[in-house]
């Protein structure tokens, strides 16, 4: 990892990471519309070198995964979606319904209603995230979502993943399709003779499925156009060496553009650090991968106190922020920008990928600036109602009337005044 003083961190480090154009995914998009099933089938045989009979997976393929999935590893998957089940839970008896009298005669109401119809893109690749399953399927049931659909590519001997497929039926979601990559995204989003189409999508993919998403939206809802995963670690000479390390590591093996970053104090530490890592590195199954990220956009960035370092986290706001120092929970309110906040040794960014409850479903490319992970709101939405009697149009009426006069739209002033005289 490169390490640099603070005096030295150029601007760049804090600008967003631009998309390039693609025109193959907006061409992807044009041919699921106009052609249905198959284009899907078309470039499912280009991309994923699979000939698809059927594109949704029927219930028996569901139920034979579930039974090949050992019942220990199932125990966990339920373990984990128990944790974010409480989780979501919670959030959710935040957002009510109410009725309040803003002045009498007028009745604002606040009605929380679930998305109808949601889908969830899970990617096929190298291993099975379930994480993803869990994360975006299991706010959605607890949201009320009345109808969840799922789509993953067929990489694992030409269908999904078992344990993906055992995770979803664990869930309880029932509509899962072979599909993958953009055309997947243009499929949920428009619909195909197979596929109806949803009102909003939600997961990670790779640069097409992101691109996809964003050329989608408007037409459907999405979660985020996510960038590459981001860590940034903020550690004083208090901080373990080896914790920092695998911290580190276990972002920079997500891919080769993951962006792993130690904010520190301590000379000595980064020296620790980095002779942990080169370790590390020797070991993990992973760590090929990992030491391209660490090439590419592993840094380490000395500061003279923690004061700077607060500093660089709130302009990053990066994905994932842990503060590994002494008397942690001192500097926690003055952190203002993250994705999520992991606080002290024990509080591994992994717990929060996994199983803690809390989603792990989080804004890159700086956009915690603006906004925060996956919530349950996301599945529902905040809709009002108003009910004004003759008293309150009275009460409100020249206001609205002379509001319209100074924008000038006469048609709004005879909307009130036509009320007025019935």
């Amino acid at each position: 990892m490169r390490i640099i003083e603070y005096k030295n961190l150029k601007s760049s480090f804090f600008e967003n990471t631009k998309k390039s154009e693609m025109p193959i995914v907006n061409e992807i998009i044009k041919s699921v519309r106009k052609y249905g099933d198959w284009a899907v089938k078309e470039y499912t045989k280009k991309f994923d070198k699979v000939i698809l009979r059927q594109i949704r997976v029927k219930a028996d393929e569901i139920q034979e995964a579930f039974q090949k999935v050992e019942p220990g590893l199932l125990k966990i998957l339920d373990r984990a979606r128990l944790n974010i089940e409480r989780f979501s839970r919670v959030q959710l008896r935040q957002l009510k319904d109410f009725a309040e009298e803003i002045t009498p005669g007028v009745i604002a109401e606040q009605r929380v209603i679930p998305i109808n119809r949601i889908g969830i893109y899970v990617p096929g690749g190298r291993y099975s995230l379930v994480s993803t399953v869990l994360m975006c399927g299991v706010p959605a049931i607890v949201a009320g979502v009345r109808e969840v659909v799922l789509c993953s590519p067929p990489t694992y001997h030409n269908t999904i993943h078992p344990t993906i497929l055992a995770t979803a039926r664990l869930i309880g979601v029932k509509e899962i399709y072979k599909i993958g990559g953009a055309q997947a995204i243009a499929a949920m989003a428009y619909g195909t003779e197979t596929i109806r189409p949803v009102d909003k999508i939600f997961g990670p993919g790779n640069a097409y499925v992101t691109f996809a998403k964003k050329m989608v939206f408007g037409d459907v809802g999405i979660d985020f156009i996510a960038g590459p995963s981001e860590i940034m670690i903020i550690a004083d000479g208090s901080a373990e060496p080896e914790i920092i390390a695998a911290d580190l590591l276990s972002q920079a093996e997500h891919d080769i553009d993951a962006i792993p970053v130690l904010v520190t104090t301590s000379h000595l530490l980064t020296k620790k650090v980095d002779a942990e890592i080169k370790k590390l590195l020797t070991v993990l199954k992973t760590g090929e991968i990992a030491k391209k990220a660490l090439n590419k956009n592993g840094l380490i960035i000395l500061v003279k106190n923690i004061e700077q370092a607060i500093e660089i986290a709130n302009k990053k706001a990066p994905e994932h922020l842990e503060i590994q120092l002494k008397n942690a929970d001192r500097y926690v309110d003055r952190l203002e920008n993250y994705g999520s906040l992991f606080v002290g040794k024990y509080s591994a960014e992994v717990l929060g990928d996994y199983c803690a409850g809390i989603n792990h479903t989080l804004p890159t490319n700086s956009s915690a600036r603006y906004t925060g992970g996956l919530h349950i709101k996301d599945f529902l939405k905040l809709q009002t109602v108003l009910k004004v009697t003759k008293k309150g149009l009275i009460n409100l009426g020249t206001i609205a009337e002379e509001l319209s006069k100074i924008e000038g739209l006469s048609g709004h002033t005879r909307a009130i005044k036509i009320r007025e005289a019935n």
